[in-house]
């Protein structure tokens, strides 16, 4: 099943349920998945719209700092509620060694011979490991490896 058809069947189950976080949570991916459909006139494969999946967790995880910051507790515990939802949706995580994996594979391919290749590298992890690992991470161990 693609995940947009999974948001739909969810935001039926979550309108049924009253569950109304999870309905705007879902409603809003829904939304910012037809915005980009509407604005580049494509229809978004399962890669893209985990990319957007992706975007609204990180975005989720940039307002919780932030209202961390502010002593803004309540609007925490909606993030966070939100957060949870949407890591519904994103493929299962990659352990440590896996990402290890891929990392090497993908040095491999390119032929990395230092820092300059360090755009090629990203460029093929961002297409296979994008939303089953945190890239900031990623990029960590690939400069690691790299130097």
């Amino acid at each position: 099943m693609s995940i947009k058809t999974r948001l739909q069947e969810e935001q039926k189950l979550a309108m049924r349920a009253k569950d109304k976080v999870r309905l705007k949570t879902i409603r809003s991916l829904i939304a910012a998945v037809k915005q980009i459909e509407l604005d580049d006139k494509v229809e978004l494969d399962n890669d893209a719209v985990t990319a957007v999946v992706v975007k609204s967790v990180k975005q989720r995880k940039d307002s919780i700092s932030q209202f961390e910051k502010a002593d803004r507790t309540d609007l925490v515990d909606i993030e966070k509620m939100e957060l949870v939802i949407l890591e519904e949706f994103l493929p299962q995580a990659l352990t440590s060694e896996e990402v290890e994996t891929h990392i090497k594979q993908a040095i491999a391919a390119v032929d990395a011979q230092g820092m300059q290749d360090m755009g090629k590298v990203m460029g093929i992890l961002q297409k296979e490991i994008q939303g089953r690992a945190d890239m900031g991470s990623v990029s960590g161990l690939v400069r690691a490896h790299l130097k």
